[in-house]
């Protein structure tokens, strides 16, 4: 055991005193979580569109008050014919533009109905259908507000909320995500490279003929990035509750024994590959690069899996990623308990023995 605790504190000492392990395990996860949270999002803001008011009466200026005063919007007024709104849009720089027709006060008080023309930028779909259904809400809401009795038979008027997102945080959906992303990478990629360093340099068949054991060789390597991706983690915690503003609803102690139990599954995944693997570059290559884009697709926080095939689905199954990714939603955004979480945890308990077994079971067939 005290031989153990030596080469701990002697693994410290290594990582320590290389920056490049030190920016890719706190530098690479700070600058995701804060490129996902505030960049990558599937909300629309600051949205730049035009207002040309045609009617210049009270209820047209109640509407554009209204569509100024949402964060969705950057409005600016303009008298725009019908004839220039193809020039305007080709400069690419709006991406809506809404017109208020001449008598649009009169022709609502009179004859209750009016019309509003609103045209936004087809080349990028998604944005101009969240676009329209912003405008189309806040003009079904001023309707409400001048007419709140409607003059039909019958009204159904659909009440809406959002559970577990009050606020429409578009951060809640990122932040699981990111930490799988991250952690499953990260970790990976340090541990592999760590091990493949010593074959590089020759000095893991010097440890090998020591008294030290094989099997410590290993457990003495993963340690230190086991303390340094618990500590990355608290960071990649703190930042998306204090700067992103998601909270914690679920247990801090489950989080991080769910946490911890996915760290030690992705530097299961890193001694595998790096039993593979000869030189550092290659290990980079497959556990960075190799892995970034079935995490980004199997994992669900990107592209929702139900949409895929049925062999994707079938596929993504074997990404520890997707499991620890439903662990983190449930207990942090859902507040759940191991309850609702023992089957994923179940998971990846099978997918770290599993992993260890063979990482074990071929570092001593090629060194031993």
């Amino acid at each position: 055991m005290k031989q153990l605790l030596v080469f701990i504190r002697k693994e410290f000492y290594h990582v320590f005193r290389d920056r490049r392990t030190l920016l890719i395990m706190f530098g690479i996860p700070v600058a995701q979580i804060l490129l996902f949270g505030f960049a990558l999002t599937s909300e629309v803001k600051n949205a730049k569109i035009i207002i040309s008011d045609n009617a210049k009466d009270a209820n047209a200026q109640q509407i554009i008050h209204k569509i100024k005063a949402s964060s969705y919007f950057l409005a600016e007024e303009a008298t725009v014919n019908y004839t220039d709104i193809e020039k305007v849009f080709r400069k690419g720089e709006l991406k809506c533009a809404v017109i208020f027709p001449p008598h649009f006060g009169n022709d609502l008080l009179r004859s209750g109905k009016a019309q509003i023309q609103i045209i936004a930028d087809g080349s990028d779909p998604n944005t101009a259908k969240t676009l329209i259904n912003y405008l189309t809400a806040i003009i079904a809401d001023y309707q409400h507000q001048i007419s709140p009795a409607a003059a039909l038979p019958y009204s159904i008027v659909p009440e809406t909320r959002l559970l577990y997102n009050e606020n429409a945080n578009g951060s809640l959906n990122f932040v699981p995500g990111v930490l799988a992303l991250v952690l499953m990478i990260v970790c990976t990629a340090l541990t592999s490279v760590a091990v493949v360093r010593e074959k590089e340099l020759g000095t893991m068949e010097i440890l090998l003929v020591s008294p030290f054991k094989p099997v410590m060789v290993l457990i003495a390597k993963a340690i230190p990035f086991l303390a340094l991706s618990i500590a990355n983690f608290t960071l990649i915690l703190l930042l998306s509750v204090y700067v992103l503003d998601v909270p914690v609803k679920g247990s801090l102690s489950l989080l991080y024994i769910e946490s911890i139990l996915f760290i030690i599954t992705c530097l299961s995944f890193g001694l595998l590959i790096s039993n593979t693997t000869n030189s550092q570059q290659t290990a980079l290559l497959l556990s960075m690069m190799g892995l970034m884009m079935p995490t980004l697709i199997f994992t669900g926080f990107m592209f929702p899996l139900e949409n895929m095939p049925w062999i994707f689905q079938a596929i993504s199954n074997i990404i520890p990623s997707r499991w620890y990714f439903l662990i983190v939603k449930a207990v942090m955004l859902k507040g759940l308990g191991f309850e609702y979480v023992w089957k994923e945890t179940l998971v990846l308990v099978a997918m770290t023995v599993l992993l260890l077994i063979i990482a074990l079971k071929n570092f001593k067939k090629r060194l031993a």
